[in-house]
């Protein structure tokens, strides 16, 4: 068999990422010696590494694909100038 890119992509299998089996399994956090507030700080810090918060943020309305794809643009822009900024700094130009 010739190998080419076609039939390399339709032979593997499909990858989940680390997030999607997560949801699968669900989150669990024990309760230590009674301490109920110890917990809910690490369900949330869990909830929030999940990146769950983000999910129901962009959940609770519709947003149109133009605005979603604007929404990604400015965030990718942010992220650029944070990292050109962090360069400036090291390199001190």
């Amino acid at each position: 068999m010739k190998w080419n890119r076609k039939s390399f992509r339709n032979n593997r299998k499909p990858q989940r990422k680390y997030n999607e089996e997560r949801q699968l399994q669900g989150l669990k956090v024990e309760v230590r010696n009674n301490d109920v507030t110890k917990a809910l700080r690490v369900l949330k810090k869990r909830m929030q590494n999940e990146g769950i918060f983000n999910e129901l943020r962009e959940r609770t309305f519709f947003r149109k694909k133009s605005e979603k794809r604007r929404l990604a643009k400015s965030a990718g822009r942010r992220r650029w100038l944070k990292r050109v900024e962090k360069m400036k700094e090291v390199r001190g130009y």
